[in-house]
């Protein structure tokens, strides 16, 4: 009888020793809530781009595109053809700003227009993509003597960028 009662005491005594795994909750809770609000995303909603011949009435206005090729970037209309072309510098790489500064030229003739489309060839790099992007939504203006941020073109598709015909 004595080692029955000794298996029944081993038994009860056997307990599962949480309290590293609580301490250990206790430092990282708080520093995960405390992180996750400094870490923010910013999401820009994307459309595909349409084509002329849809159901929708196509508007008679210019319907902007950016094209980004691997040595330039096109500015043009679906309709209205290239309008201009900035091309890729070796060294410095495309000329952003030159693009900023054209689509704001747009922007004041049209200053109800909020859509562009931006089309890639293939071998565009995401960076390129995330700065034109970037050029095409938003610029930098002077309003009340400091510089804010004021839209061109916020509503954006992408898509690919159509094949170069033999003249261009």
């Amino acid at each position: 009888m004595r080692r029955r009662r000794s298996k029944a005491r081993r038994q009860e005594q056997q307990e599962l020793d949480i309290t590293a795994f609580l301490n250990l909750m206790v430092i990282l809770v708080p520093f995960l809530l405390i992180t996750a609000v400094f870490s923010r995303l910013a999401i820009i909603e994307l459309s595909v781009p349409t084509s002329a011949d849809g159901g929708e009435a196509v508007e008679e206005s210019l319907q902007l595109e950016v094209i980004v090729r691997g040595d330039a970037i096109e500015i043009g209309g679906r309709d209205a053809g290239l309008l201009t072309v900035l091309p890729r510098d070796e060294e410095a790489g495309y000329d952003f700003a030159g693009l900023n500064t054209y689509l704001q030229r747009i922007k004041a003739e049209d200053p109800d227009r909020t859509v562009a489309t931006v089309l890639l060839e293939p071998d565009v790099n995401y960076d390129v993509l995330v700065q034109v992007m970037d050029a095409v939504r938003l610029y930098e203006a002077e309003a009340g003597g400091a510089m804010v941020q004021a839209e061109l073109f916020p509503d954006i598709a992408v898509g690919d960028a159509p094949a170069r015909t033999q003249g261009g």
